[in-house]
């Protein structure tokens, strides 16, 4: 008589270990929020049964009762009651997806308080993307995908939102120590972005000069006061002289044809967006595609002339195709990093050395940090085949993790009537 082997149970690693306490936590912090959940509706239960009706004054005695328990502040306190209210009575789904440790408390953090600035209306039409993303991606990731979500849904409305908000602009100064202060603009983001991006590429350029001491932080922050106050570039050095501000644009082309974004959204089209921004009104988008400087325009549609592949030519990608690298990725390529493209090094996924080419599908946008780890750290990366530049990371532990690019890049083929490219 044969005796079966006893199958072999696999020895859980540092990592299995690590991932079991999170877990651990996740099932957990549900069952906190269930329960003071329940703390708040048995107190405001006692109360109506005995006759007292200030709710407001028994919601701060649960409040003070649960920090005071919790050795929290009563703010603190005050947010655990409002997240564990939605979890249970408005977003059941997204409270036991947290209980089976399918997402963080963190992502259940971010997904309640993007769904509850959106109107009534669209929550439940955003709920179950919101829910399958938030079960899928790592929290920077999800909080963008997140944005995007509750961007892209209001897009029709954008406009009047913009309009109103627009009303608002100022500038506030704020004195704190040390005989400084912090000096905020409300602005448009588009413009907002432009500054930072102008000011940001004239620091670089002053930093890499010989014998300069200041950080990139101190030379951005002169860079500014240098403009504001004297309004001149002869300040600086010229190689920061004549250095303008660009931002990437990304408009579907036939969106421009619609009279508005209603007619937009009616016809299924995407809203016209602003790399690190989102969603744009239609009308703002109009102008800056009308030939705006400063501006790289990416519209989603055939156009001819788009460099996508240099081979074994050349090292260093033009600049066409470094555009369109970083305007697909529009963030590092690194798990969950939310560096801007814009900021990253591109990258040969396949070693220039190793005979990779320079091309579309072997370039990527990574920052410098996560540059070194994939060079120093250990860590194997390839492109995904068919991917549309999406990079797996492999860990020195064997873990396997894929990170998608934001957009994908049109690919065009002959129609099966004629030759012609669609």
């Amino acid at each position: 008589m044969s005796i079966d082997p006893v199958p072999e149970i696999p020895v859980p690693d540092a990592l299995d270990l690590v991932v079991e306490v999170a877990d651990m936590m996740s099932i957990f912090a549900a069952q906190r929020l269930a329960r003071v959940d329940a703390m708040r509706r048995q107190a405001l239960e006692d109360a109506v049964r005995h006759g007292r009706e200030l709710t407001d004054v028994i919601e701060r005695g649960v409040r003070l009762e649960l920090a005071a328990a919790l050795r929290i502040t009563e703010h603190a306190a005050g947010e655990l009651i409002r997240r564990a209210e939605a979890l249970v009575h408005r977003y059941p789904v997204v409270l036991a997806s947290l209980g089976r440790a399918a997402m963080t408390e963190r992502h259940a953090d971010i997904l309640v308080s993007g769904l509850d600035e959106v109107e009534p209306e669209l929550r439940d039409e955003l709920l179950s993307r919101a829910l399958e993303l938030a079960e899928t991606q790592q929290v920077g990731t999800f909080r963008r995908s997140m944005r995007r979500l509750i961007d892209t849904a209001r897009a029709v409305t954008v406009a009047e939102r913009h309009e109103t908000a627009l009303a608002t602009r100022r500038s506030v100064v704020e004195h704190v120590d040390d005989a400084m202060a912090w000096l905020y603009l409300y602005i448009p983001a588009v413009e907002a972005r432009a500054i930072e991006g102008r000011a940001t590429a004239m620091a670089k350029a002053i930093v890499a000069q010989d014998g300069e001491a200041r950080t990139l932080d101190q030379a951005r922050a002169d860079v500014m006061c240098d403009l504001l106050i004297e309004g001149r570039t002869d300040l600086h050095p010229a190689e920061a002289r004549g250095i303008r501000a660009e931002v990437v644009v990304t408009v579907p082309a036939l969106a421009l044809l619609a009279e508005d974004d209603v007619e937009r959204a009616s016809a299924g089209m995407e809203p016209a967006v602003v790399e690190g921004i989102g969603p744009i009104p239609l009308e703002r988008a109009r102008e800056l595609c009308g030939g705006a400087e400063g501006w790289t325009r990416v519209l989603t549609h055939p156009e001819t002339g788009a460099v996508l592949s240099v081979g074994r030519d050349h090292y260093r990608p033009p600049a066409s195709l470094r555009r369109i690298v970083r305007w697909r990725a529009d963030r590092c390529m690194g798990p969950g990093c939310g560096m801007p493209a814009s900021r990253c090094e591109i990258d040969h996924t396949i070693a220039w050395e190793d005979g990779g080419t320079t091309s579309l599908d072997n370039l990527a946008p990574i920052c410098r940090g996560h540059h070194r780890v994939k060079h120093h750290g250990g860590w194997q990366v390839r492109q995904v085949p068919g991917g549309g530049g999406a990079l797996e990371w492999a860990s020195p532990a064997g873990r396997r993790y894929v990170v998608h690019p934001e957009r994908r890049v049109p690919v065009f083929r002959p129609s099966s009537d004629s030759d012609a490219p669609f």
